[in-house]
């Protein structure tokens, strides 16, 4: 694992930083200005611009694979190799609607996609899309619908490449058996002495184990079909026009692995749901709002109806329960262990967001009957067009 360079709150240096990062990649101008981008819990990003020769201005993005997430940062690499040449060759040839089309990277000045920086660990170049956004909180049902339509339009483009073609560079990632015995064993060891302080969310959590095996053991007996996956299909890895709010690109590749598609369409469910940011600390604010729920449904399905199976239909509003409660795991696990995996503003950050994602839940649960109806209903009515 290679330690990042410090970083620096010294604007000129900062700048410098990223003017010597960007210009080992084969990019057109002279550099401009730059900053990092703060939001995302796991890599460090610059956004860089440049000016070329004939005066107009384009701009980049610079990112640093975290390399404690992510062991194999070559291996990740590949797959984002891999499955952007996918799916641009075929939107390329099939003219798909632009919601499924994803970032190019920008090669090396050796060749490659990425640079090896001595003590500062793998870094890529993706272009940037001017007048587009992203939301943390999803505003309304439009936004909600492009969503899901963004994320079963990448589902679709992806669907008859091999899963072992793409490497698990997360081995387990959304593994909820593990994920739920690996908080045990923490909660067993309380190694920063913080079990005190959690205790409802633990008990919370242990009255829904048998939850944690259900997809699981319908993949192993070969209902669920393995397929590619986006394993982190966030509201905020959807670049939408900034005029109209439709989709324009579906972003942040760096989980893309073997799979269920009840793992991604799971948490968009727990981040478009609800009104509230994951790190909500009151509680009253959070609740599963059921009209941005069918919102998704709706541009989900009208997106991935052509290669789903009845079987994944059936789960899809189980796996919003399910991911929620997986996501709580995580963040209470790493709480327990000292904040090792996600970033966190404040000591408590963690088990705030925890506490979130199990109130959510709860509210999941109220509403999961309906839910249920609503995807039958509408996937029916799909497959008689």
């Amino acid at each position: 694992m290679t330690a990042p360079l410090a970083a620096t709150t010294d604007p000129d240096q900062l700048l410098c930083r990223i003017a010597g990062i960007g210009d080992l990649f084969a990019i057109e101008g002279e550099f401009v200005t730059g900053k990092e981008i703060p939001s995302g819990h796991i890599n460090t990003t610059y956004k860089a611009t440049y000016r070329k020769s004939d005066g107009t201005e384009d701009s980049y993005i610079l990112q640093r694979i975290n390399d404690y997430v992510f062991k194999d940062p070559r291996a990740v690499m590949r797959n984002v190799e891999k499955v952007t040449r996918h799916i641009n060759w075929k939107v390329l040839r099939r003219l798909k609607d632009s919601a499924g089309q994803t970032l190019n990277l920008y090669p090396a000045r050796g060749g490659r996609n990425y640079i090896d920086i001595p003590g500062d660990g793998i870094w890529r170049c993706y272009n940037y899309l001017a007048g587009t956004h992203t939301y943390d909180v999803v505003e309304n049902t439009r936004q909600a619908y492009q969503a899901g339509f963004a994320f079963g339009s990448f589902q679709d483009l992806i669907s008859d490449m091999n899963p072992d073609d793409i490497v698990e560079t997360i081995p387990g990632f959304h593994h909820t058996r593990n994920r739920f015995n690996r908080l045990m064993e923490v909660a067993a060891r309380d190694p920063q002495k913080r079990l005190s302080s959690c205790l409802p969310e633990l008990d919370f959590i242990k009255a829904r184990e048998q939850d944690v095996d259900r997809l699981l053991d319908l993949q192993a007996s070969g209902v669920l079909p393995t397929r590619i996956t986006h394993n982190d299909t966030k509201i905020n890895n959807v670049m939408l026009d900034e005029d109209t709010d439709h989709a324009v690109c579906v972003i942040d590749l760096d989980t893309v692995m073997p799979g269920l598609v009840l793992y991604d369409f799971g948490d968009m469910v727990r981040t478009v749901t609800p009104p509230t940011e994951e790190d909500e600390e009151d509680l009253d604010k959070v609740r599963m709002r059921m009209p941005m729920f069918q919102s998704i449904v709706e541009g989900y399905l009208e997106a991935a109806h052509g290669f789903l199976t009845q079987a994944e239909i059936d789960q899809l509003a189980f796996s919003g329960k399910l991911i929620t409660l997986e996501i709580g795991i995580r963040f209470l696990t790493d709480y327990l262990e000292g904040d090792q995996y996600f970033k966190i503003s404040r000591p408590d950050h963690n088990l705030i967001r925890c506490r979130t994602q199990l109130k959510l839940v709860e509210c999941i649960e109220q509403e999961l009957p309906v839910m249920e109806q609503y995807v039958q209903r509408l996937a029916k009515g799909l497959s008689r067009k």
